[in-house]
């Protein structure tokens, strides 16, 4: 991956997951977004590996309707969250770019 900030960096507090399980962030330029599961956290690029558009078409809507999934608003794709692995639509077997996070102090933050 490539370096987008400092380690440490604050993304977001772990409390603006609550209403969507997601949320979406301009890093220097570049798009993430940070998924909640229980209570882990995950990061990955916006950019889905189909034709790498970003996954979202409304802000902060990654996850699939069930919330098992992360779905790409363009045509469909299903991720899983844990991995970011394509499970299905025309796009399986790839996978996200993900972004190191973790859990500090109550903010998501670059690891």
């Amino acid at each position: 991956m490539t370096s987008l900030a400092e380690s440490g960096t604050v993304l977001c507090a772990l409390r603006d997951l609550d209403a969507t399980g997601a949320k979406g962030i301009n890093l220097g330029g570049t798009g993430i977004f940070v998924v909640r599961s229980g209570s882990d956290v995950f990061g990955y690029v916006n950019s889905c590996p189909h034709i790498g558009v970003p996954l979202d078409m409304e802000p902060d809507e990654f996850i699939s309707d069930f919330g098992e999934e992360i779905i790409c608003s363009t045509h469909g794709a299903r991720f899983r969250i844990e991995d970011g692995e394509c499970v299905s639509g025309p796009c399986t077997g790839d996978a996200l770019e993900p972004v190191a996070v973790e859990i500090r102090d109550e903010n998501v933050v670059l690891a």
